[in-house]
């Protein structure tokens, strides 16, 4: 029980861990995206889209892992990146409210995702799924190591690969340097001839495709393309995981694997209690309270979040 209990958890952490590190490149540049929950729904939803587009074309017949794989990693980074673009327009553009902007994007893609996603023909999405869950040829008796490392789809890899490279490129580039002085002062960035525009762009809509392939894994690894369970439960503790793991990607393998586990804790418990197992998925909730705490009191520059983060910039101000 309790190898299925890791692996499951390690399996559900992708999850938080395309939410997490899409947020945090979003906010290394100011921008305080609340909008990640109806972002990584839009990312679900047009990895339904994509789904149905490319069975209604080659046939349920004749789906092909590679064509179907693509297809719809591209219409969820299109849909997902749709909702980074109209939360730069108004936050970068027009200097609208960072958190007014992301809260009506996330009701926006919830909607979206409940209304459109509901409507679309699941045709061949069990076989698609299939796809996303193949692991490595282990044999059928495997080992405890196979089971806990080599027993998952592409994209659990994608998103531990993802989250290292973002942190390499954050921490030790020109373009990860100036990213971060946008954040921390986009003023003095600017008089440096950063261009603060177009790093709060470009952050915003990579930040926005990691998180939107986050819908993609939940919708088809975990639940075949079924919507009756919502993504944005994921995205607000993909949000949350941002403060936990102090803004630092690489630690937030390890911290969406704590808070995969803590929810999927109460199933293997056998409490017998609602209120106790709700309680326990209030843990993460408790624990970022508790990081934000001691990040405060301890005041270390590199445990806080961007100075200038959900600050609009205004270069006449300069």
């Amino acid at each position: 029980m309790f190898l299925t209990l890791l692996r499951s958890a390690i399996r559900l952490s992708a999850v938080y861990l395309y939410g997490c590190v899409g947020e945090t490149i979003t906010e290394k540049s100011g921008n305080l995206n609340l909008g990640t929950p109806g972002i990584m729904c839009l990312g679900g939803l047009g990895s339904i889209l994509g789904a149905t587009t490319y069975v209604s074309i080659v046939g349920e017949d004749n789906i092909q892992p590679f064509g179907a794989a693509i297809t719809l990693i591209l219409f969820t980074v299109i849909f997902a990146c749709l909702g980074g673009m109209i939360y730069n327009v108004l936050t970068t553009t027009l200097k609208c409210n960072q958190n007014v902007t992301g809260l009506a994007i996330t009701t926006f893609g919830i909607g979206m995702l409940n209304y459109f996603g509901g409507r679309a023909d699941k045709a061949g999405f069990t076989d698609i799924s299939n796809i996303f869950k193949t692991s490595f040829p282990i044999g059928d008796n495997p080992n405890w190591f196979e089971t806990l490392f080599l027993s998952y789809g592409a994209l659990v890899y994608l998103a531990i690969i993802i989250a290292i490279i973002s942190a390499i490129v954050l921490k030790r580039t020109r373009i990860g340097l100036n990213l971060r002085a946008v954040g921390e002062n986009p003023a003095t960035a600017d008089a440096a001839s950063i261009s603060v525009t177009k790093y709060k762009y470009v952050a915003t809509l990579l930040g926005s495709a990691i998180a939107g392939l986050g819908g993609l894994f939940y919708l088809f690894d975990q639940r075949n393309g079924n919507i009756e369970y919502f993504i944005s439960d994921f995205g607000w503790l993909a949000v949350a995981l941002v403060i936990f793991t102090v803004w630092r990607p690489n630690w937030a393998i390890l911290g969406s694997f704590i808070f995969s586990l803590l929810y999927l804790l109460p199933q293997y418990l056998n409490t017998g209690s609602t209120a106790q197992a709700e309680a326990i998925k209030m843990i993460p909730y408790l624990a970022t309270i508790v990081v934000l705490i001691i990040t405060s009191i301890i005041s270390r520059r590199e445990s806080q979040p961007p100075a200038a983060l959900g600050l609009s910039y205004f270069r006449e101000e300069r």
